[in-house]
């Protein structure tokens, strides 16, 4: 990722994001989402939990409006149910993978050489293993759980972080600012965190708004491989994994629904993502 810096007072920032309807989209699609996950015990028209066998495996309708599963539960609560699990993983791996990429990333830009080759390498060798192995083998080891797969999922994309972090912070090092700052005597944590992280905080937005998506695709991809979300949860990667055989039978909306929803989700900050970057290197 390219090293953006904010060149625009925050009102102009603001009124260019505005008009971007690629923002626009973005915010309307992560905002509908957040608002189901906040929300969702108050508007679903059915209990996401209750299983009504007489109603097992009914289409679409105008009672169930995305039909029903094969344990007769309302699809459509389920759906919107299912945001609340994957909007309160996907945030905090995020925040979790930001903060530890950010302080990998300014030590490495300011201390440089061992340490900056050491942490490079830390990083290549965590980056080269596919996600999914890697998170199937720690969550065997440690065992499945929300905080697990928080913390595993996070630790897949710290090094993802640091490394453009580190590009941003060894431009800002090269300027005079820091300079003085050591000359004043300032200790290395506050030039790291007082003088030179908030110069580069447009690579943080940008960077931890692209992984938000990535965090929602992996949780909800654990949870599909039964190693995420635990059931009766409506977690929309347990919903896919308990229904795709259905696919065979024709019964598409058990799965269809649940996977647009997550591809909505993704798109959805990854248009935000867009859309910030454009402004911010603008």
């Amino acid at each position: 990722m390219s090293t953006l810096t904010l060149t625009l007072p925050r009102d102009h920032l603001l009124a260019r994001l505005g008009r971007s309807p690629t923002f626009i989209t973005g915010t309307a699609i992560l905002g509908f989402w957040i608002f189901c996950a906040l929300l969702s015990a108050h508007i679903v028209p059915f209990d996401p939990l209750a299983d009504d066998m007489a109603n097992s495996l009914a289409p679409p309708s105008a009672q169930h409006w995305f039909g029903t599963d094969q344990l007769g539960r309302d699809q459509f609560s389920r759906v919107l149910s299912g945001a609340r699990d994957v909007l309160v993983v996907a945030p905090l791996v995020t925040l979790l993978a930001t903060a530890l990429g950010t302080v990998l990333g300014l030590v490495a830009a300011y201390f440089g050489g061992w340490v900056d080759r050491a942490l490079s390498r830390l990083f290549d060798s965590i980056m080269a293993m596919p996600l999914t192995i890697m998170a199937l083998v720690a969550l065997s080891a440690l065992g499945s759980s929300t905080g697990t797969v928080i913390c595993v999922i996070a630790f897949a994309f710290a090094p993802m972080i640091a490394r453009s972090v580190r590009t941003a912070a060894r431009i800002e090092i090269r300027l005079d600012y820091v300079a003085a700052a050591e000359m004043r005597g300032e200790s290395v944590a506050r030039i790291l965190f007082v003088e030179i992280l908030p110069n580069i905080a447009p690579v943080l937005l940008v960077e931890g708004t692209l992984r938000l998506g990535y965090a929602v695709f992996s949780a909800t991809t654990l949870s599909f491989l039964g190693f995420g979300i635990q059931p009766p949860s409506p977690d929309w990667g347990l919903a896919i994994a308990e229904n795709y055989p259905l696919l065979i039978g024709g019964m598409w909306w058990t799965v269809v629904f649940d996977a647009l929803a997550t591809a909505s989700l993704v798109i959805g900050t990854h248009l935000l993502a867009e859309a910030l970057r454009k402004a911010l290197s603008e």
